[in-house]
């Protein structure tokens, strides 16, 4: 696929990442989106969406185009509302069906996929920790395709947790000042939720889009995952209805699955990155590389060597998958019954499974140019998105730490801590 010159590219349709181009709030969806009916419907849906997502995906990251249409093709396939309770009307499906459809779009479009995961893990969340009347009204939004972006990330605190994003309460509304960075989706969503601290605690302050005093800009300029409307978000005396300000537990006190469902969508980005990356490489020797001229072969796909290759980078693949399994099951056993055991089993499998769908990311799309040869490195075939996807995605918390703290559990009993890192 070439690529499109500026005046072929319409920018009212297909605004840059990183520009000065206006992006004004999206439409509302005029139809609720589709209702999954269970877990062959899930995957069958994100199995065809991922389809989908990867015709243009070379594209959008090489020109830097926000994935206006595909977004919207996304939230209304029903993915977007896949943990939310039957008793609330919906689908209520498993975490680890959750884990195996991410995966399936994000082989698609990994920047596509992510825009999704703040939504999820945010209808997570309120799920745990929100009244029932909290719960009806988001999960109604939900339902109804309005999209949640993500204001929860600040930039030069002395760590992740350092929240300088205050909310106060004046008679009837919610008053919330601050400043956020990495704030994926909120460019394109149609509620932005704020996490922002208050007299008594954490909150998370649900404000729409085109609220007076929030402005989001699209300033997101990262190598990889370009394409994922993470910009930056600011909050000047940004007021709503008191209602929309959902007071959070301290998982400190409260032991929950909140930080192993986050993790879980993650986890599964990068799985969806590694299948992508090897069946491009797959396809690429078959069809692109030459052998080489030691192995005697008279094809790219016959060098023993290359074979080997493959054969690992697929059992690693498939090791990545069987334990993103394993650690929805176990979040499913949190999830029903938060005991602090069954908390730190799903934390410990999900921090497992995160260890292994980074490091298949990252060798996987660096062992692409390795077997496919110098001729895959040409910009008309795209394949470096891979690499830059996987390192810049792989990034979201440090892996190293997911070992000690597996270790710590298995050597001396240590509970790994609760937070939305882990």
């Amino acid at each position: 696929m070439g690529s499109l010159t500026d005046a072929q590219i319409d920018h009212t349709q297909h605004p840059r990442v990183n520009s000065s181009d206006p992006v004004p709030p999206r439409p509302r969806p005029a139809t609720p989106p589709h209702l999954l009916t269970g877990d062959e419907d899930a995957i069958a849906v994100a199995t065809g969406l991922a389809a989908e997502l990867a015709k243009g995906a070379v594209l959008r990251d090489r020109e830097g185009l926000l994935p206006l249409t595909e977004l919207d093709l996304y939230s209304q396939s029903g993915i977007w509302s896949i943990l939310i309770p039957k008793r609330f009307g919906g689908p209520g499906l498993s975490h680890a069906t959750l884990a195996k459809v991410i995966a399936i779009v994000a082989s698609g479009d990994p920047a596509v996929a992510q825009i999704a995961q703040n939504h999820i893990a945010i209808a997570a969340l309120v799920d745990l920790d929100a009244t029932e009347e909290e719960k009806a009204r988001v999960f109604g939004w939900s339902l109804s395709g309005l999209r949640f972006g993500n204001a929860f990330s600040e930039f030069g605190g002395k760590d992740v947790t350092d929240f300088k994003t205050r909310v106060r309460f004046e008679g009837g509304e919610a008053v919330v000042d601050g400043e956020k960075f990495y704030t994926t989706g909120a460019l394109l969503s149609h509620i932005v939720p704020i996490v922002a601290v208050g007299d008594d605690g954490v909150y998370l302050v649900f404000a729409d889009r085109e609220t007076p005093g929030l402005s989001v800009t699209n300033n997101w300029s990262s190598f990889g995952q370009r394409t994922t409307a993470s910009g930056s978000v600011r909050i000047d005396n940004v007021r709503v209805p008191r209602e929309r300000a959902v007071k959070l537990k301290d998982t400190a006190e409260h032991p929950s699955v909140q930080g192993p469902v986050s993790q879980i969508i993650q986890a599964a980005i990068d799985g969806g990155i590694a299948r992508a990356a090897i069946e491009d490489t797959i396809q690429f020797v078959k069809t692109q590389s030459r052998p080489w001229i030691d192995s005697g072969k008279p094809t790219a796909g016959e060098d023993p060597y290359t074979i080997a290759a493959i054969g690992d980078l697929k059992l690693r693949l498939h090791a990545a998958e069987a334990l993103l399994e394993s650690a929805g099951r176990a979040i499913d056993k949190g999830y029903l019954d938060p005991s602090l055991d069954n908390v730190t089993q799903a934390t410990i499998r999900t921090a497992e499974a995160k260890v292994l769908t980074t490091q298949i990311a990252i060798d996987a799309t660096n062992t692409l140019f390795e077997l496919a040869g110098t001729r895959a490195t040409l910009a008309q075939f795209g394949l470096d998105r891979h690499w830059r996807n996987a390192r810049v995605h792989t990034l979201h918390d440090p892996v190293r730490w997911k070992f000690f703290h597996v270790g710590n559990w298995y050597l001396n009993g240590v509970h790994p801590p609760r937070h939305p890192w882990n």
